[in-house]
């Protein structure tokens, strides 16, 4: 029996802020994490500007689990501003959105987790403890998607003769609007040059680093930071 009592002092407790605007999904939710022992459901909210009053009127929550689109303020915005108050609670997102770049830039401004709405229970519970530890996480099903299109990239070139490459600031130049997507001819009008000039600048640099194509000339530069 003392054990018991012993093992319960023992918990960290995690506090957790629930913003999502709608009820049902909300209490839901809110009806799960009240089952796990760790976890207390301090706040509640519809929106991201209702959690930032909440933050204002002095409550102090370690994780916030938020809707990514809610009504006035969603929670990739609200993430950015919990960080540039400098709180400690960390926001973990859940959403259908499981495009690559969402997740990327939700990640890039503050997020700490993003779970598809989807998970499990579960995943979900582990996710809140793991974050709480202070790692960071995505749900399993994003994850081993980004994995299995690691697996298909091709192998990344060889670094070996790295130092010899050097560009110079016209080819960067094309080089960076060439990532950025534009076509030969508008290169040209950008940079007051002609065309053919542009296609030779690129053919220099595929030559100068091995690259079978523009694609692979991009992929190079990505991967050794001349662009980003």
């Amino acid at each position: 029996m003392n054990k018991s009592i012993n093992d319960k002092t023992q918990l960290v407790v995690i506090r957790i802020v629930l913003a999502e605007d709608h009820t049902i999904v909300r209490n839901g939710i809110k009806n799960l994490l009240e089952k796990v022992p760790n976890f207390e459901v301090i706040g509640e909210a519809t929106n991201g500007k209702e959690v930032l009053q909440l933050f204002d009127n002095g409550l102090e929550a370690d994780i916030v689990l938020a809707d990514m689109n809610m009504p006035v303020m969603g929670g990739l915005e609200l993430a950015q501003k919990l960080k540039e108050l400098g709180t400690k609670a960390k926001v973990v997102v859940l959403t259908m959105i499981d495009f690559e770049k969402y997740v990327f830039n939700a990640l890039k401004n503050g997020v700490t987790g993003y779970l598809l709405k989807n998970v499990g229970a579960d995943e979900l519970i582990f996710a809140i403890n793991h974050i709480h530890a202070d790692g960071r996480y995505i749900c399993s099903e994003l994850a081993l998607r980004f994995m299995d299109r690691l697996t298909q990239m091709p192998e990344p070139l060889s670094t070996e003769d790295d130092g010899d490459v050097e560009f110079t600031r016209r080819e960067l130049e094309v080089l960076s609007l060439t990532a950025d997507g534009y076509t030969n001819q508008q290169i040209a009008d950008k940079l007051f040059t002609s065309k053919r000039t542009v296609e030779g600048h690129r053919q220099s640099m595929i030559n100068k680093t091995g690259a079978r194509n523009t694609i692979a000339l991009i992929r190079y530069a990505l991967l050794h930071g001349i662009i980003n």
